[in-house]
């Protein structure tokens, strides 16, 4: 996929400082009621990680991962290895990177000379379009030339959205009539690509979670069409999830996960929530790496996800 680390580490730097000012609420969360958990404590022990569950919880890490989380803990508490809050700190850092990390697959390699194809799924609602504008802008600045297809064709609206996207980031949009063949729309945006050599193809999908058999059937439909125009296509699958939904939201994302066969996901409103640690539950209950984070409503507020500078963004 569009791999877009910006090189130089004045960019990182700036892209990490906004990383920490997207999570600053559930960072402060979870620094204060971690503070407050130990504060009365002689030492570490079981009791005092019990208390930290409403934490972890309540920062969006979900049932599951906050169970296996503290569980690790309580080992070390066990063996007397936790001796204050900083080392507690660090060792919870620790345990949210592992999860990262292991969900944290590379992107396929497409084959030398041919554009790459993305598919962009998800609920309707979660920002899927405006999350396509947002990695075209990603895509040119770049360097690259890009097309985005306009398949999600059930929707007028989400048609007129994504040409307003490539009138912002000069983009060409290839459309059809609204109620139009997905499939057909897609053929004609992959030969166009490859009649003018495009290097990325970034495509809109319907987002109707009511008619599950039905959208895997077209999500089917749609990937033979990609594979018979360029090779190994799609090459990445994105997965929009709203951040701001937390638990919810990923209940809903498991259902797409399975239909459109995801590869990775794209979490927008990051900067509109207290539960940054529903990034950690996503990797862990989804095993999708995380790709990109959106902070903002503008071109340029899709950043590029690293696991560690997440974790190190939640607590410092």
């Amino acid at each position: 996929m569009i791999q877009t680390l910006f090189g130089t580490p004045e960019k990182k730097a700036g892209l990490f400082d906004r990383l920490k000012e997207a999570v600053s609420r559930t960072r402060e969360n979870l620094s204060d009621r971690i503070e407050e958990a130990v504060a009365f404590s002689k030492e570490i022990d079981r009791n005092t990680l019990d208390d930290l569950e409403g934490t972890l919880l309540g920062a969006d890490l979900g049932s599951t991962t906050t169970h296996l989380v503290l569980e690790k803990l309580r080992e070390r508490a066990d063996r007397r290895q936790i001796k204050d809050v900083e080392e507690l700190k660090r060792l919870l850092k620790d345990e949210l990177l592992a999860i990262l990390n292991a969900a944290n697959t590379p992107p396929v390699e497409r084959p030398e000379g041919v554009p790459e194809v993305v598919l962009v799924v998800g609920v309707n609602g979660t920002g899927k379009t405006t999350t396509i504008g947002k990695l075209a802008q990603t895509v040119r600045s770049d360097g690259k030339t890009v097309l985005l297809c306009a398949a999600d064709t059930f929707r007028a609206a989400a048609i007129e959205q994504l040409e307003v996207w490539g009138q912002r980031t000069g983009t060409e949009v290839i459309r059809t009539k609204p109620g139009g063949d997905p499939a057909a729309v897609l053929y004609d945006a992959l030969e166009a690509a490859n009649a003018r050599h495009i290097d990325c193809v970034i495509v809109d999908t319907a987002g109707r979670l009511h008619t599950k058999a039905n959208l895997m059937a077209e999500l089917e439909k749609m990937r033979r069409t990609a594979q018979r125009l360029i090779p190994g296509a799609p090459h990445e699958v994105l997965l929009v999830i709203d951040a701001t939904t937390g638990q919810n939201g990923l209940q809903q994302a498991k259902q797409f996960t399975d239909a459109a066969a995801a590869t990775g996901v794209v979490l927008t409103k990051l900067d509109g929530t207290a539960k940054g640690g529903v990034v950690v539950a996503i990797a862990r209950e989804l095993g999708l790496p995380v790709r990109y984070v959106g902070v903002g409503e503008k071109a340029g507020d899709l950043l590029p996800f690293e696991p560690k500078e997440f974790v190190e963004s939640l607590f410092g």
